[in-house]
């Protein structure tokens, strides 16, 4: 009894005392913020065709279909080229900026806001990528995504290193400017009735509006250290719960694939990759499918396994060295996609979501190596400036009968 009550301490303790996979949301807050800028970017010159005036599905129908969802998009707030490019260049800049972790709570809302209203606008545009992202970006502005690789950590950092030289550091005035700019916004599109339909991104617009004024006041006026550490524990329990909710998000993927595949006659048979390679909308290098569709021992085990790593991925969580090769493996398998079947952004954003799933110890060598490369191509970094090494996240007591719920102060 006292062993299982040391277990739950530990892991209530675990829970509370940090934002668990510092390196895993941060490779999630650049994979997909990278994803979605690299197509907005690639769909430049047909973004009218896409989401804007003169695409098919135009403005009255897009109206028609959400007063009958309740979808939340911006673009549908006005009608108009201006508001469409408007909107446009506001997805990409808060794609650069999230991607960069520059005001990453800010930028997480904005980014969905982006996302959604680009994606809600002309629903059947979309493809598999597109589903992958559209969910991600809510579950991303619920995690502390920018805890390393990011402009937020090297200002943190940089502030700290000042207070331990007993030097000034300056107040934060961006953040207060963004937050009363954003509020103006948001009351006024509320009060227009722009926020009608689904209350689940309203919700979440006003629920993070609130808890950055609640976290900047107790940050500034609360006389002892309580209330501060109160908000870092709830910070800290729905970042890993939304983590938590990604890692089954990506599972539940793979899963259902995977099982429906296997009711597949195709699948059953082995000959279902066969296909899709002889498709000229999935061919841009018919050279190389014509090769990997040669010869049918390949075919067979290419569908065969792809049945067998989806099927399986989720039952090897619990064994680190499996789960590990299988990762490998379907990172392998979407790489391939990417280009075989010309879909890159696809492949993007399945990559991006496995990425939950890598070892830190890795994530901090890539790290490490990518520091290096820049390191050669600006020159010597200045001292204080390496964003290799950002302060760990406090680990759990060694002596699980010294755990407690929140931090030691």
């Amino acid at each position: 009894m006292n062993r299982f009550a040391l277990v739950v301490s530990s892991a209530i303790a675990r829970v509370t005392e940090s934002a668990l996979g510092p390196y895993q949301t941060a490779v999630i807050r650049i994979g997909f913020s990278a994803t979605w800028l690299l197509f907005l970017l690639r769909e430049f010159p047909h973004r009218q065709e896409l989401y804007g005036p003169e695409g098919p599905w135009d403005f009255d129908l897009a109206q028609q279909l959400i007063g009958t969802n309740g979808s939340f998009t911006a673009l549908m707030w006005f009608g108009g080229g201006f508001w469409f490019e408007t909107l446009y260049v506001f997805a990409v800049l808060t794609a650069v900026l999230l991607l960069a972790g520059w005001r990453t709570r800010a930028m997480s809302v904005l980014f969905m806001v982006g996302v959604l209203s680009l994606q809600n606008r002309s629903i059947f545009m979309g493809d598999g990528g597109d589903n992958v992202l559209h969910l991600m970006c809510v579950y991303l502005v619920f995690t502390r995504c920018g805890q390393v690789w990011s402009l937020d950590e090297r200002r943190a950092r940089r502030a700290r290193e000042a207070h331990a030289r007993g030097g000034r550091v300056a107040p934060d005035r961006v953040g207060p400017a963004l937050w009363s700019v954003f509020g103006l916004v948001l009351v006024a599109v509320t009060a227009a009735g722009r926020l009608d339909g689904d209350l689940t991104v309203p919700l979440i617009l006003w629920i993070s509006w609130s808890a950055a004024a609640v976290w900047w006041i107790v940050g500034r006026r609360a006389r002892t250290a309580e209330p501060r550490i109160l908000l870092d524990v709830i910070g800290n329990v729905v970042h890993n719960g939304a983590l938590l909710v990604i890692m089954a998000e990506a599972c539940l993927i793979y899963a259902t694939a995977g099982w429906y595949k296997i009711q597949g006659s195709r699948w059953q048979d082995g000959t279902a990759v066969y296909y899709p390679l002889h498709l000229d909308y999935f061919s841009p290098w018919p050279a190389l499918a014509d090769v990997l569709s040669s010869s049918g021992t390949m075919v067979m085990l290419i569908t065969y396994g792809t049945v067998l790593v989806q099927v399986a991925f989720p039952f090897t969580l619990f064994n680190r060295r499996v789960k590990n090769v299988l990762l490998a493996a379907m990172i392998t398998e979407h790489a391939v996609i990417a280009v075989v079947l010309g879909l890159p952004f696809f492949s993007l954003a399945m990559i991006a979501a496995d990425a939950v799933f890598l070892p830190t110890s890795f994530l901090r060598r890539l790290g490490g190596l990518a520091a290096r490369a820049r390191g050669r191509l600006t020159g010597p970094a200045r001292r204080g400036d390496d964003p290799v090494k950002p302060p760990a996240p406090r680990s759990p007591p060694e002596n699980p009968a010294h755990a407690h719920v929140g931090s030691s102060a």
